[in-house]
C-alpha cells in the first residue's frame, strides 16, 4: 500500500520552524499548539483525523520516523498491556504465564500480541532516528521495565490542574534530550469526595462503552500549549546551536 508522505522541504538557514510528528494523536491538539506557534507539524494515528485535517498522516507512527524530524511527541500509544493496572492480565505463577482468569472474550495468545505489539510500539519510537522524542506512557510494570532500552529514564508524571484543567489524570513523560515539563497555571484542588473532586476524577469514573478509550485518550489543550512553548522553544534554540 503505498504511504501517505507529508511534504518535508529541504532546510535551510533561514527556515525557523521545527519539523514535528505528533504520534498517536487523532484530535489534533497537539499538532495544532505547534501549528499555532509556527511550526511545521503533523499527527498521525491509525483513525483519521477527527476534523479532517490534511496535517494528519493516517497510518502507524513506526513508518514514518525515519522522515527527517527534529521532535516526535508519541501522545497515546496504547499502554493497556504495559501500565501496572494491566499487570494482573499477563501473568499467573512465574513470569508471562496465562492467569487464572482472562477478560471476557479474550485469548491468552491475543493479550501476548497485544503486549508484543505495545513494547514494539514503545521502543521503536524510543530509538527512532530522532534527537528529542517525548512519549506519554504510565508507570510500566515489571515485565514491561524488563524490555524497555537500559537508557529509559523514568517518566515525569504530571496532571491535567497543573495546566489550567480542572482534572485528575497522572501523565507520564519519557524524555530523551528534553527537559521536564513544566507548570503554568496550577488550580487550587478541590476537597476529597466533594462534588469538584468527583468531577475532577471525570476520567476514572466513565462508564464502560465503545468509545471509552478514545474518549479517554483526548488531550489537554493548557498542556498541549506548555508541550509547544517548552519542548519547541528548547528544541528550536539547541537546533540553531547545533547549526551555528
Amino acid at each position: 500500500m503505498q504511504r501517505s508522505l507529508p511534504l518535508i522541504l529541504p532546510r535551510t538557514s533561514a527556515t525557523r520552524s521545527l519539523r514535528v510528528l505528533v504520534g498517536c494523536e487523532f484530535t489534533g491538539t497537539v499538532r495544532n499548539a505547534f501549528l499555532d506557534r509556527g511550526h511545521d507539524a503533523w499527527s498521525c494515528d491509525l483513525l483519521p483525523a477527527e476534523n479532517g485535517s490534511n496535517r494528519h498522516i493516517r497510518g502507524d507512527v513506526r513508518d514514518f520516523l525515519a522522515d527527517g524530524w527534529d521532535l516526535l511527541i508519541v501522545a497515546h500509544p496504547p499502554c493497556t498491556r504495559l501500565c501496572r493496572s494491566g499487570r494482573r492480565w499477563l501473568s499467573g505463577p512465574g513470569n508471562m504465564t496465562p492467569p487464572k482468569k482472562l477478560p471476557n472474550g479474550r485469548t491468552w495468545e491475543s493479550m501476548k500480541a497485544e503486549f508484543e505489539d505495545g513494547v514494539d510500539l514503545f521502543v521503536s519510537c524510543w530509538r527512532a532516528p530522532i534527537d528529542r522524542v517525548a512519549i506519554e506512557n504510565p508507570e510500566m510494570h515489571d515485565l514491561a521495565k524488563a524490555r524497555m532500552p537500559k537508557d529509559l529514564p523514568r517518566p515525569q508524571i504530571v496532571q491535567p490542574f497543573w495546566f489550567g484543567h480542572p482534572e485528575y489524570k497522572g501523565t507520564g513523560w519519557y524524555l530523551k534530550n528534553l527537559p521536564s515539563l513544566q507548570e503554568t497555571d496550577r488550580l487550587r484542588e478541590p476537597e476529597k469526595d466533594s462534588d469538584d473532586w468527583k468531577t475532577w476524577n471525570r476520567v476514572w469514573r466513565m462508564s464502560p462503552s465503545a468509545d471509552r478509550g478514545k474518549e479517554r485518550s483526548r488531550f489537554f489543550a493548557g498542556m498541549a500549549s506548555a508541550m509547544a512553548d517548552q519542548w519547541g522553544g528548547y528544541a528550536f534554540e539547541q537546533f540553531q546551536l547545533e547549526a551555528a
